[in-house]
């Protein structure tokens, strides 16, 4: 299956692009990268080279791959960093000409706004593109905590919290919503939740000693791969979760700083821990 992907690349590292395009080849997608941005390395490290890419070069990039006539065996377009509102137009047309072409296809929107680190880090106009433009047209959101109490304006301080942010976001279109980074039962553990319409499955993981730039990416590209493959939310969450921890495993082992995504490239497909959700609704 050929999944679409639109969001930022870098030279050093693992965001955006560089987190993706990898694990969803590894686990066995084409993928159709299109780059937003060109960094040298992520920007959390204060300084980097490169440049954004402007709307009009994005939107002839994806024009050119429609000129192919292949969107018809796209099975999903994934979105991430976009740098700018001018792009949120682009990707949700991307998305109108991949469902024309493949009525079967689903959007997935990773909405980077922030961090609980950071907070707000991308244009503030991004907020109401994404509040009120692509939680609509998209089948599958994957915000983080700070995100998803951000769009749903409310303050996430549990499980209960995220299950009632979850649904209010996912009254305004998208059927699944995958949470991440969020407090879990103990404060050893961190949770990620699936929420739908068909019931929330939450799964927690060892907290570890790393704040990870491109985690998240990496999550969301993990999540829609497994969900294509398997249709299952719980089983997509399972599979996400162990294989995540399995690679910020490793980079803690490594004192890497960088996801290690290249060296625990097998937990990808196989991790080394299962971790199994559980239904909570």
């Amino acid at each position: 299956m050929a999944i679409l992907s639109i969001q930022s690349a870098v030279a050093y590292g693992h965001v955006g692009n560089s987190a993706a395009v990898f694990p969803l080849e590894r686990l066995g997608h084409e993928v159709w990268p299109v780059d937003t941005v060109q960094f040298s390395n992520h920007t959390g490290y204060g300084a980097w080279r490169g440049r954004a890419w402007d709307a009009a070069a994005i939107a002839d990039v994806i024009r050119g791959i429609a000129e192919r006539g292949v969107f018809s065996s796209c099975a999903a377009v994934l979105s991430g960093y976009l740098g700018e509102p001018a792009l949120g137009d682009v990707v949700l047309d991307a998305v109108r000409q991949v469902k024309a072409a493949n009525p079967a296809a689903i959007y997935c929107c990773d909405p980077v706004i922030g961090d609980d680190h950071r907070g707000i880090f991308v244009q503030p106009e991004l907020v109401a593109f994404f509040r009120d433009h692509a939680l609509p047209a998209a089948d599958i959101v994957t915000p983080n905590k700070f995100e998803l109490a951000l769009l749903a304006g409310r303050a996430i301080a549990g499980t209960a919290d995220a299950l009632g942010a979850a649904a209010q976001i996912r009254a305004r279109g998208p059927r699944w919503i995958l949470a991440t980074s969020l407090p879990g039962t103990t404060a050893d553990a961190v949770a990620m939740l699936a929420a739908g319409a068909e019931g929330a499955w939450l799964v927690e993981t060892p907290r570890l000693p790393i704040v990870a730039n491109g985690a998240g990416d990496l999550t969301a590209a993990l999540f829609l791969a497994r969900f294509l493959q398997s249709r299952d939310p719980a089983t997509a969450l399972g599979d996400t979760a162990s294989a995540v921890h399995a690679v910020l495993e490793e980079t803690v082992r490594r004192g890497a700083p960088e996801l290690q995504i290249v060296a625990a490239q097998h937990a990808l497909a196989t991790p080394p821990v299962c971790f199994s959700p559980q239904k909570i609704a």
